[in-house]
């Protein structure tokens, strides 16, 4: 006999996080888009076979501007992030929903 129960990932992010719409999930969800948006630059680096210094130079910045973009993009300006996608050749769009008050 299996101990073990299957839940969601849903389930379990709700449970040790807390639900959706609550300020713990909220900030773990705004995080977990941050680490996608970096990883995203990574992959795309990547697959344009340039090195971080080779896209630090195409958008005028330190390579190790390229490296904290890809492992944290928090403290990188919105300014800078577009200049990396356009660096990139990628197309770029954004979705903004206004959340109730």
């Amino acid at each position: 006999m299996n101990k073990f129960k299957t839940v969601s990932l849903e389930t379990m992010i709700d449970k040790h996080i807390g639900e959706r719409g609550t300020p713990k999930r909220e900030a773990f969800e705004n995080e977990l888009r941050i680490d996608l948006l970096g990883y995203a630059i990574k992959e795309a680096r990547q697959q344009r076979k340039l090195t971080q210094e080779q896209l630090g130079e195409l958008v005028g910045v330190q390579k190790s501007q390229i490296s904290k973009i890809e492992n944290s993009v928090k403290n990188a300006r919105f300014e800078t992030i577009l200049k990396v996608f356009n660096a990139l050749g990628t197309k770029v769009s954004f979705n903004v929903e206004l959340m109730p008050l």
